[in-house]
């Protein structure tokens, strides 16, 4: 519990960094026209592969003993697939769309 604690306390700025971007995001995403959602998860999944690279590589580097950035990184993997595997996806159907019907 010390561990998680004093993690905050040395991140505090970084904390604050990632709750404003949380923020400003929602409101960002908040403003786009429906039409123009599809095209962007499609973009989005090479973000979300770099964030896949990312978190695997930070979790390489971490010490076998910190459960935290361990379980952060595993965490941002999995999310990271499930948002390249959905992203996929829709693109998928939403190509499906401009086929010719026979």
């Amino acid at each position: 519990m010390t561990e998680i604690i004093e993690f905050i306390k040395n991140n505090l700025e970084l904390i604050y960094i990632l709750i404003l971007v949380i923020f400003i995001g929602v409101e960002v995403i908040k403003h786009i026209p429906a039409v123009l959602h599809t095209p962007l998860m499609s973009g989005a999944n090479a973000l979300s592969g770099v964030v896949i690279v990312g978190a695997i590589l930070v979790m390489l580097n971490a010490d076998p003993e910190n459960y935290i950035a361990l379980g952060l990184g595993f965490v941002a993997v999995v999310l990271g697939i499930i948002n390249v595997v959905g992203g996929f996806a829709v693109t998928n159907r939403m190509l499906q769309m401009f086929k010719k019907k026979k």
